[in-house]
């Protein structure tokens, strides 16, 4: 843990004071808990302050330390399983002596443990076998610790005062661990043992065995966090039989993709695991959470583009994201909360610390573009889906997030949407680059509010466009024409007041006194993916991309580096996602530049091979490319982070130029492209209703085949070339 305050002007920083890059963690969710453990299997905040088992935003186990006759194993292996549901350790003992003699080599026990989750508790077993020619007495030792952090204590926040640690309760086969805190809420981690362990205590428990030659056994432990926890079994096996369940049946809800490139293949499916993973089932449908371990919680903007992102492999997502952000609309002015009428989420959390304002994030509105985006992703989801029930129910939140544009997000009425921080401690800057320094001028002075984000304008002409379609869907023509004018005069407006010719491309923002930023940066390829641009400018916006000031070989850098604030180890200012990315290929191959958005998907398929799991992180460092280095890590960046798995089909669906369009019953194929070294791919069960086809993408001599290999449903197929 952070033992001092730590000054920093964004309140959003998180400190670092260890290198994930350095220490391997393995990582496990399941509903609103996550866990964050060493190669060991062990959790040690002491060397890594994000680890921990977390419920709600609040850590339960801080330090669970594994010994054997009271010394650290050797680590033979450790791993997640590709579906992301366990983690499977391999340990053995030390060298074992008194003085001169060595007692028990090193290599005669095997520690096996295999950990998972399931409905927010952590379950364990533990198995030692004996690969000694006598008989081998052994205590396997577990030490313990719950300090009950926020998040936000985890992240490096000092808080003035905290709740109250309880009284232990101690007994035979479990220990109660409690903290009752500010806001009320008393929680209660519950360590349970089986068989019972020979001794057991407020801070470690101990299991005593005596092993014949090739004997083996084993021990269970359940960790509970209480009183949230659902998990009404401790059974190790019952729950376990139940975790293989729900995987397997998430694995039919989408379509399959596999290719002739293993590695491809890999990292389809890890981000497929990481998506599983991160889902949490809400009332409202499923629900991704954006990241482990800072943003497990439901964020707007996230929620919406992992969704985008997915919605031709699962549409379900993007229904379930539809329903919640519905659920959580503004309904009035709250000042600290940053919100406003019709207004969409940004956050949602459940710590101590925003249950009682010492964040205002418990209910937190300070995004410019979660809304217009809510409404891309509505007219999306009906243009996939044709699904016009779903739009009839949430109509009046759309016509409610379009009021919040126009007199809201407008306050000045010059035509585009502006924010401006109304909360104490909120976001100064709310685009998807929300840290402090992000929107600057060309000579690195920070703009000053409001300020209009490029992309922000170009989500509004699109969400506006996809608002007329549901219009004339929903028999609304009159409303459906204002809408198209209004779009065609942002269009113009936009053009005339953000374009910098000498730069080639949009400017970044205008600042509050309406001065352009002009900066070259990846929120321009956020215009292409709305269509906000025209053709002509799109190909600058095209060139400045690809240029090598901008395009580091991993990826789109999020800044140029000849710009002033330039830093390739900022969290916003030379970094590169891999979201940001697919957007932008996305809109590269709207207006015809399907090899540059090929161009893109190569670079991070080519950082999947170097990367542990074939996971993208949230971000990685914008430093170049090296031969024969993978791409730099973000030392606090989440992994696995929802946008970045998602970011693949993104990226594939545009390289594929693969379409779905509901209402036509259509499978659009235009001028396909493969991935470098990639000759064939398939796609397998992509449905549409109770539809669905497999296809072949394979290369030919000069161009790409596309093979209809099953259709069953009514449905049609089109490859245009």
């Amino acid at each position: 843990m952070v033992e001092k305050v730590i000054e920093h002007e964004d309140r959003s920083y998180i400190v670092a004071d260890s290198a994930p890059a350095d220490v391997r963690t393995l990582v496990l969710k399941h509903g609103e808990t996550f866990g964050v453990f060493n190669a060991f299997g062990d959790i040690d905040n002491r060397s890594h302050v994000a680890q921990g088992l977390f419920t709600q935003g609040m850590r339960y186990l801080s330090w669970l330390r594994t010994r054997i006759d009271g010394q650290r194993p050797l680590l033979l292996s450790s791993k997640v399983t590709d579906d992301n549901s366990r983690i499977i350790i391999d340990l053995t003992n030390p060298d074992v002596g008194d003085h001169d003699k060595i007692i028990l080599p090193r290599g005669t026990l095997h520690l096996l443990r295999s950990q998972y989750l399931w409905a927010d508790a952590f379950f364990e077993k533990l198995t030692l076998s004996n690969f000694a020619q006598q008989p081998v007495e052994v205590t396997i030792s577990l030490a313990f610790e719950s300090d009950f952090a926020d998040i936000f204590e985890v992240r490096g926040m000092e808080r003035p005062q905290r709740g109250d640690d309880l009284e232990p309760e101690v007994h035979d086969d479990h220990v109660i661990l409690s903290y009752h805190g500010l806001d009320g809420v008393t929680r209660r981690t519950r360590i349970d043992c089986s068989p019972t362990p020979h001794s057991f205590s407020a801070s470690e428990l101990e299991f005593r065995a005596v092993l014949e030659p090739r004997a083996r056994t084993s021990f269970y432990v359940t960790v509970r966090c209480e009183p949230i926890s659902a998990a009404k079994s401790t059974s190790y096996k019952e729950n376990a039989s139940r975790l293989a369940h729900s995987v397997e049946a998430y694995e039919h809800q989408y379509c399959r993709i596999d290719s002739s490139s293993k590695p491809l293949t890999q990292w389809v499916n890890r981000s497929y695991a990481d998506i599983r993973m991160l889902l949490t089932q809400t009332k409202e449908g499923p629900y991704p959470y954006a990241g482990v371990p800072w943003f497990s919680t439901p964020f707007g903007r996230d929620g919406i583009i992992t969704a985008l992102e997915l919605l031709w492999v699962n549409p379900d997502i993007a229904r379930g994201v539809l329903l919640y952000l519905a659920s959580t609309q503004a309904q009035e002015h709250d000042a600290d909360r940053d919100a406003e009428p019709g207004k969409i989420l940004h956050e949602r959390r459940y710590d101590e610390m925003a249950a009682i304002g010492e964040v205002p994030f418990g209910k937190y509105y300070g995004s410019v573009d979660s809304t217009p985006l809510f409404i891309i992703l509505a007219g999306e989801y009906y243009a996939r889906t044709g699904d016009l029930g779903l739009i009839q129910t949430i109509w009046p939140n759309v016509e409610r997030a379009l009021e919040w544009i126009d007199h809201y997000g407008d306050a000045d009425g010059d035509g585009f949407v502006e924010y401006q921080t109304k909360a104490e401690d909120g976001l100064r800057n709310q685009g998807w680059k929300d840290s402090h320094d992000a929107i600057f001028h060309a000579d690195g002075a920070l703009a000053a509010s409001p300020i209009a984000l490029c992309e922000v304008q170009g989500y509004v002409y699109d969400a506006k466009r996809h608002a007329a379609d549901l219009a004339r869907a929903l028999a609304r023509p009159d409303q459906a024409g204002i809408l198209l004018k209004q779009c065609q005069e942002l269009q113009n407006r936009f053009n005339q007041v953000f374009w910098q010719d000498d730069l080639g491309t949009y400017a970044l923002a205008l600042d509050g006194n309406k001065q352009p930023c002009a900066v070259r940066a990846s929120n321009a390829g956020h215009c292409l993916f709305s269509g906000i641009a025209d053709q002509e400018r799109a190909g600058r916006i095209c060139r400045m991309l690809m240029d090598r000031s901008m395009y580091c070989g991993w990826g789109v850098q999020t800044v140029a580096c000849s710009e002033p604030r330039f830093n390739p180890m900022s969290y916003h200012n030379g970094s590169i996602w891999p979201h940001d990315n697919a957007m932008i290929a996305a809109g590269l191959v709207r207006y015809g530049f399907q090899k540059e958005a090929l161009r893109v998907f190569n670079g991070w398929f080519d950082a999947s091979i170097f990367l542990d799991l074939h996971r993208l992180p949230e971000l990685c460092c914008g430093f170049r490319r090296r031969v024969g280095k993978g791409p730099t890590l973000y030392p606090v960046a989440c992994s696995p982070q929802a946008w970045a798995a998602g970011s693949v089909f993104m990226m594939l669906a545009a390289c594929l130029g693969l379409s779905i369009h509901g209402l036509r019953r259509e499978v659009r194929i235009h001028r396909p492209l493969l991935p470098r070294g990639v000759n064939e791919l398939r796609i397998r069960d992509l449905r549409l209703d109770h539809a669905s086809i497999d296809l072949l993408f394979h290369k030919e001599k000069h161009d790409i085949g596309v093979l209809v290999l099953r259709k069953d449903g009514p449905l049609d197929i089109i490859v245009s070339k």
